[in-house]
């Protein structure tokens, strides 16, 4: 097959679009690992519950799904802040392994209550089917507004953890709770803020990703993938980083698929995980910055 500038240029906006929604998802994940050194298993599924409110406030309620963003992003700070609270906060000073374990057994209970709730069924939400054709290049629009709005979100958290007073809160408890509680930050609180706020990028995330494709409970684990492969390639609890690996990853994911057969194209992201961590295990911009 030969490869066409035009195909190429194609290819790469979509891997730009695809990789901001990466890492709007993954910033939420790269914050809990930040502030609490919480490895959270659960964000997947999490962002599975997003995916399923927008469905249910579009079927249920004809609400415009991208106008339900905002109800479901406050819905799902609410369930992140109270599942910090009761079982997230129990482990957050133990070592990581009881973190994994814990948030690997809400992923499963989450998993199976969706089934139970809604069933294995595969649902969608088709709102937006069309594609622009601009300039001989054609695109989706829910994976165009979907970029679209992934970068103003990510944005937005990040003029909030930099330009305001509880944003700066958070990134002193990232940087040393000792020292921020010693300043009067109510850590404790902090921490259950960062949560829900993660919790919101996720459903933000579910939100957007069911607009472009059919959703089911089990979807989230391959976001949970995605959303480790982000913050390992930008480095772990590095929010801009997970800004570049977010972007990384989605231009390698397009790249991939236009150069390879669709069974290699798979294993590519695998790959790039395995040689980042051998090169260079701290992430492309080094871990733990804010």
């Amino acid at each position: 097959m030969t490869i066409t500038p035009q195909m190429l240029g194609q290819v790469v906006i979509s891997g730009i679009l695809a990789g901001a929604l990466y890492a709007m998802v993954a910033l939420g994940l790269s914050l809990i690992f930040g502030v609490m050194r919480v490895i959270n298993v659960a964000h997947g599924p999490l962002l599975m519950l997003g995916a399923f409110a927008t469905y249910f406030l579009y079927h249920g309620l004809g609400l415009n799904p991208y106008l339900g963003l905002p109800l479901v992003m406050v819905v799902m700070f609410g369930v992140g802040a109270l599942v910090q609270r009761t079982l997230v906060a129990r482990v957050v000073d133990a070592p990581e392994l009881q973190s994994l374990l814990l948030t690997f057994g809400i992923a499963i209970a989450l998993v199976n209550l969706a089934q139970l709730a809604f069933t294995s069924d595969i649902r969608s939400v088709e709102y937006l089917t069309a594609s622009w054709t601009v300039g001989g290049f054609a695109f989706s629009k829910s994976r165009v507004i979907a970029g679209v709005l992934a970068v103003a979100i990510t944005a937005g958290a990040f003029l909030f953890l930099g330009r305001t007073r509880l944003g700066k809160a958070i990134r002193a408890t990232s940087q040393s709770p000792d020292v921020a509680l010693v300043c009067g930050i109510d850590v404790d609180r902090i921490r259950m803020i960062t949560f829900g706020l993660a919790c919101a990028l996720a459903g933000a995330g579910g939100a957007l990703i069911a607009v472009m494709v059919a959703i089911q409970p089990e979807m989230g684990q391959i976001w949970t993938f995605k959303s480790f492969l982000v913050i390992v390639l930008g480095g772990a609890g590095n929010y801009p980083g997970a800004l570049l690996g977010g972007i990384l990853l989605g231009l390698v994911e397009q790249l991939s698929s236009l150069l390879l057969t669709a069974q290699l194209s798979e294993a590519v992201s695998y790959v790039l995980l395995v040689l980042v961590l051998l090169v260079r295990p701290t992430g492309l911009l080094g871990g733990r910055a804010t």
